[in-house]
């Protein structure tokens, strides 16, 4: 294959990469906006975030929570663009555009005087999930929904907090405590309820979605099995030799790691191929390298 043939495949890959990208900015973004204008808004709902804000603040002025969302989101993406660098600056602008004018949208086509239901624990059960999934997708792309969440991004990168959802509740805990002046105390006992399970179910969300499964195999005949990872699997393994201590015989040691997909299809073709085999499986979420994470 000569050179230009490399160079457009290369070209139609990063296209391809960069277009999925941006489809899965754009679904989780309406996830998001639908969550927050049809189950959040309504309710006064306030965990943070500057849709917290801006629930606050529209109880207080006569701006709508949209209005308030979007100018917020304005003054913070200049922060984005400075702390996080050109390419998450441009996403984070990406999504917070679409959702301010996803928030606009709805409130012209869809307006809510009340909340869909008179059940408030299962509107607030849909105001976390439908965000906090949203947000789990965006921050494992590298972007976010704009507001806090870049505040949350900016201390994640320059201080020792590497869990994103515990910077994220301590961004937000402010807003949080301010609804509980604004709005009765029911309202603030859901809105810390809500801030507590949002945190929590973005790192868990980040940590199902980066899920890999780390393969140590003890085996006679490493060959086979690593000609499949290679060939069938496009991953690579690292092979050792080893010996068993109860019969002394020879073994070899193959670590692999895979995503779960491709960990069911290797363990399937070593149950054929290679059923004398000892497998341990491990569950990983960090797995940085070539082919999974970057260090950064």
């Amino acid at each position: 294959m000569d050179r230009g043939s490399v160079v457009k495949r290369l070209q139609r890959k990063r296209f391809s990469d960069r277009l999925l990208e941006y489809v899965l900015l754009t679904a989780a973004t309406i996830i998001m906006v639908v969550g927050i204008y049809v189950f959040k808004f309504p309710n006064h709902f306030s965990f943070g975030g500057v849709t917290g804000i801006a629930v606050v603040l529209s109880a207080v002025t006569p701006l709508s929570a949209g209005t308030i969302n979007f100018g917020l989101n304005m003054a913070l993406l200049a922060l984005g663009f400075l702390f996080l660098g050109k390419e998450s600056g441009v996403k984070t602008f990406y999504v917070s555009m679409l959702m301010s004018f996803g928030l606009s949208f709805m409130e012209k086509v869809f307006p809510m005087s009340r909340p869909l239901t008179d059940e408030p624990m299962l509107e607030l059960v849909f105001a976390i999930a439908l965000p906090a999934f949203s947000s789990a997708v965006l921050f494992n792309i590298g972007a976010s929904s704009g507001g806090t969440d870049i505040v949350a991004m900016i201390m994640k990168k320059y201080s020792r907090m590497d869990n994103i959802g515990t910077t994220l509740f301590l961004v937000d805990l402010v807003i949080t405590i301010a609804a509980c002046f604004v709005f009765d105390v029911k309202t603030g006992l859901f809105s810390f309820l809500g801030l507590l399970a949002k945190s929590l179910m973005i790192d868990g969300v980040i940590e199902n979605i980066n899920l890999c499964k780390y393969f140590t195999i003890i085996c006679d005949h490493p060959r086979p099995i690593c000609e499949y990872i290679h060939m069938q699997l496009g991953r690579s393994a690292t092979v050792y030799e080893g010996e068993g201590t109860y019969e002394r015989k020879k073994k070899y040691i193959i670590l692999t790691v895979l995503k779960r997909g491709q960990a069911v299809e290797l363990r399937n073709f070593i149950k054929v191929h290679e059923p004398d085999a000892f497998l341990m499986i491990t569950n990983s979420s960090e797995i940085i390298g070539k082919g999974f994470r970057g260090l950064n």
